[in-house]
């Protein structure tokens, strides 16, 4: 029986030797396929450490393999089960359904994920793969740990969160290694911690867990004030840890790009930026209590883009919010930020529908971005000549989660505390004006 599996094996671990071995027990001829570089770039995959030789020779070394082969394209599976006379193709548990296709040519044979392999060996043998935990168990978790396979040399290996079954439900689900029953214990098995939790919970967390000398990636808003931000930023700096407030956008290839081309004076001097995010929401935990509402839900975003374009000496915040009679939260509002040589203004709504775009506009022309501009593929620089405009591509893969989860853990290996892509101070000034913007709204119903 001839078995074929593929994988980047960048930083080799047991976690890999494990899977190799498992695929082997199937039949009595191994064929490996190690991915090239620019195959994981086209797949989204990120970080990835070591050259394509120094892979190949990880899985040479480990005496498994009876014959290795190179992985270049979208595709190729399907021409190399013929090639090669396949009967099993065996790929790792997180990767279920994905290759269902393949029965057509070969047995698809889904191996679980390797557990109770000690993090002291993925360490060790890794030369640094970086242990992570999850506070919480909702849907963004979830999708944490899914996009958290496309960044090499992470491992997610544990949850939190204050219901234990749910916790013991979630890891069985996801393949984690630990269900912690104590937010202390989830500390004790990790480097860093990704808090996707509730938004009034996350100062409390990240707090005890920079304390701890644990590294922090935390959903956005990281806190509700500018107070609270500004201590976390302070103590993490104090003891040398990690802190990245975990807005996605901010961390894209695409919105990179198109920042710098609005900055560098593409359009002239920028004079306006209007960002708008709404969904509608008929049910959940944005719709009540003291931290719900469309600001606190999505006010981060708009607010990136224009601190990243207009920066952080804003003079005045102006916010007008709709909320109808009986309803515990605003369901829309605008946010006005005012400049001393321009006007910026974020739109937000979870009970009100709009054009969910980017328009940025200059004194010799203007970007637009369209809906969803926050995860930005394609934007165009738009000029009074029209023959001068230009349109931007690029690539947004997946939920976008793995480009926050790259830079942090960037960070974290080269000992960087802050990044330019989002910098301390524009977090601290994105918690200052919504802050300033739920505190005084002027309210209409």
């Amino acid at each position: 029986m001839r078995v074929i599996t593929y994988g980047t094996f960048d930083l080799f671990h047991e976690g890999h030797r494990r899977l190799l071995e498992r695929a082997k027990e199937l039949g009595d001829y191994l064929i490996v396929g190690v991915t090239t570089d620019n195959y994981d770039d086209s797949r989204g995959k990120l970080n990835v450490r070591q050259s394509l030789m120094d892979r190949i020779r990880n899985v040479q070394d480990s005496g498994l393999a009876d014959e290795i082969i190179i992985e270049e394209y979208e595709g190729q599976k399907v021409q190399d089960m013929q090639k090669y006379a396949v009967d099993i193709f065996a790929i790792g548990s997180d990767w279920l359904g994905k290759f269902d296709y393949l029965n057509d040519y070969c047995q698809v044979v889904y191996l679980d994920r390797t557990k109770g392999v000690s993090s002291t060996q993925l360490r060790n043998e890794s030369g640094g793969v970086m242990r992570v935990g999850i506070v919480g168990a909702g849907r963004i978790a979830a999708r944490f740990v899914a996009e958290a396979r496309y960044v090499s040399g992470v491992s997610v290996e544990a949850v939190y969160t204050r219901n234990y079954d749910k916790a013991k439900a979630f890891a069985e689900r996801c393949e984690l290694q630990w269900a912690n029953e104590t937010f202390e214990h989830l500390l004790q098995h990790v480097d860093a911690i990704y808090i996707a939790s509730p938004h009034a919970s996350h100062y409390d967390y990240a707090r005890a867990a920079i304390e701890a000398g644990v590294h922090v990636l935390c959903e956005k808003p990281m806190t509700l004030s500018k107070q609270q931000t500004t201590e976390l930023y302070e103590l993490a700096a104090s003891r040398e840890v990690v802190l990245v407030e975990a807005i996605k956008t901010a961390f894209a290839p695409g919105f990179q790009r198109m920042v710098a081309v609005a900055r560098i004076g593409t359009i002239g001097t920028v004079r306006s930026v209007d960002a708008t995010f709404t969904k509608l929401v008929h049910e959940g935990r944005e719709l009540h209590g003291e931290d719900g509402g469309s600001i606190s839900e999505l006010a981060t975003y708009p607010l990136l883009a224009i601190v990243k374009l207009l920066g952080t000496d804003y003079v005045d915040v102006r916010t007008y919010s709709y909320r109808p009679e009986g309803s515990e939260v605003e369901l829309y509002s605008r946010i006005d930020i005012v400049y001393k040589h321009a006007i910026a203004s974020a739109r937000t709504g979870i009970g009100v529908k709009a054009e969910g775009e980017l328009v940025v506009a200059g004194t010799k022309g203007y970007v637009y971005v369209p809906a969803p501009w926050w995860l930005t593929e394609y934007f165009e620089a738009r000029f009074e000549n029209q023959a001068h405009n230009k349109k931007y591509y690029y690539k947004f893969d997946g939920d976008g989660l793995r480009y926050e989860l790259a830079e942090f853990a960037w960070m974290i290996r080269n000992q960087t505390p802050e990044s330019f892509k989002l910098r301390t101070a524009e977090s601290i000034a994105i918690a200052d004006i919504i802050e300033r913007a739920r505190s005084q709204a002027t309210i209409f119903n």
